[in-house]
């Protein structure tokens, strides 16, 4: 019995001790509803990517042609699109593909003030907001796909047609990838910085980049004017990444 099978009776039984009340509930519709939402909250998704990204550092770690990709999103729209055209290109998959969501994107296009520099000056909410969007319509991209092969599904005449693509169902794979997910200077002290991360965090991200500027001073990379806070500090916001982690149950989450 395949895996989309043994959903489907697995709801069965529920509807089954429902009794009469639930005559009206189709068991398969509700398997096909439990597939398409593979990742039920954004700790799902932080947990899933991690342990890929986790396995892609160990794979680069032992051979360096095993990179990874991660290309820069501002919308959910186009991270949806990017990641539908690399499984086309790709033949049906994401290996090593990531996405990026950088501060300097979100100052420039996502700001409440209009478009700014890169000095976070821009609301610190936007940042988790963008994973949440982005996750959102990687998400939406699973369904329309799923959609598309429950379709085929009933219209296949022969069993031999409908067990391959209940294989199809059973082996999809999701446009849900990693995001790389900058936190600037953290906005604030190491407090601030972790209750933003867990915000990120909550939302997917499974790896968070933050760098060792005043948070209030904070300049683009390839500006002049960079001042530095000293190690106790920046060490201070890192371990703060980390608690967010920890606490919320992600023990492999990356900081970069």
């Amino acid at each position: 019995m395949s895996n989309y099978q043994s959903a489907i009776e697995a709801v069965r039984a529920i509807k089954e001790k429902a009794g009469s009340s639930w005559d009206a509930i189709n068991p398969e519709s509700v398997a096909r509803m439990r597939v398409q939402n593979r990742f039920k909250t954004g700790l799902d998704i932080a947990q899933y990517t991690a342990d890929i990204m986790r396995k892609d550092m160990a794979a680069y770690d032992a051979d360096s042609s095993k990179y990874t990709q991660s290309l820069g999103c501002w919308h959910g729209f186009i991270g949806q699109q990017k990641m539908i055209s690399i499984k086309k290109h790709f033949g049906g998959n994401t290996d090593r593909r990531y996405l990026y969501l950088s501060g300097w994107m979100v100052a420039a296009l996502r700001s409440e003030f209009g478009p700014l520099p890169d000095q976070s000056m821009h609301e610190k909410t936007s940042v988790p907001a963008l994973i949440e969007e982005l996750y959102t319509f990687l998400r939406q991209a699973d369904a329309r796909e799923l959609g598309g092969l429950f379709r085929e599904l009933d219209a296949a005449s022969s069993d031999a047609e409908k067990a391959a693509i209940q294989d199809k169902i059973d082996n999809h794979v999701t446009h849900v990838v990693p995001i790389i997910a900058d936190i600037d200077a953290g906005f604030g002290n190491e407090e601030a910085t972790y209750l933003l991360a867990k915000k990120m965090i909550e939302a997917g991200a499974c790896a968070l980049q933050i760098e060792n500027q005043v948070a209030d001073e904070k300049q683009c990379g390839h500006q002049d004017g960079k001042v530095t806070v000293p190690h106790d500090d920046f060490h201070a916001k890192s371990r703060a990444c980390r608690y967010a982690f920890l606490e919320l149950g992600i023990d492999n989450g990356i900081i970069v």
